[in-house]
């Protein structure tokens, strides 16, 4: 039986402010715990109810496992479901970006992306195409966000997720800027090279001005139908998709 300090600290979680404060994020779905036990992040406790007991896999004698009911689990959870598991897990020390680790291959560049939703499917996206680093404007959604850990279905764990000033870091950078632009170049016919870095916008805003004119390559994906615009996480997907294809 949980205590109610215990119930208390994981739903002070579901606060970014707390999750900051704690260095601790939560987990939930034995696939999602599954894939973070198997990486470099150190998970904390794990909290299950006994229906779960027959999926769960072997951990690590340091981490603490609490059983639950499933009216505890559905106190804690961030789901409207829970899936039966929750975990928490430490948030690794923020990495300083090496821009020289990003030659020879492709990075995705996030400006201003405020969907949770939207962020973890493009982490779920850069994953499934190999893609390593995203990097993040100061502003954009928090990648430990419930929500966004969720929608990322366990990538989370495979992508390097950064935040910095991207003005001062596309100056910095050497190498092609391609931008999602609605006057661009056709990304059917883009040339994309050996490397690069992919700036996608906000989602009502678009791509910052100042950042605009950071870009080397304006690139569009061509509308045929009367949609306004394309969701960014969609706009991400067929961006990774053609560059891989090039």
């Amino acid at each position: 039986m949980l205590s109610k300090s215990q119930i208390s600290f994981i739903k002070s979680l579901h606060q970014k402010k707390y999750r900051k404060e704690n260095g601790i994020f939560i987990i939930e779905g034995v696939k999602s715990i599954v894939e973070f036990l198997n990486s470099d992040y150190q998970l904390h406790s794990v909290y299950f109810t006994s229906n779960i007991l027959p999926q769960l896999p072997k951990f690590a004698t340091n981490i603490n496992l609490f059983e639950v009911s499933d009216a505890e689990l559905q106190k804690i959870s961030t789901l409207q479901t829970p899936q039966g598991i929750l975990a928490l897990v430490h948030i690794p020390s923020a990495k300083s970006l090496d821009i020289a680790q990003l030659k020879n291959q492709f990075s995705l560049v996030l400006d201003d992306v405020q969907d949770p939703g939207n962020f973890g499917t493009i982490i779920r996206t850069a994953d499934w195409f190999g893609i390593k680093n995203i990097i993040c404007s100061e502003n954009t959604v928090e990648a430990y966000n419930p929500k966004t850990v969720q929608s990322t279905m366990g990538s989370l764990c495979r992508v390097n997720i950064s935040y910095t000033n991207l003005a001062d870091f596309l100056e910095k950078v050497d190498l092609p800027i391609f931008g999602a632009l609605l006057n661009g170049n056709d990304i059917y016919q883009t040339n994309w090279g050996k490397e690069g870095l992919i700036l996608l916008g906000n989602e009502g805003h678009g791509i910052a001005k100042q950042l605009i004119e950071k870009i080397n390559v304006p690139v569009t994906i061509p509308r045929f139908g009367a949609a306004e615009s394309l969701n960014v996480a969609v706009s991400a997907a067929i961006f990774c998709s053609e560059l891989r294809r090039a």
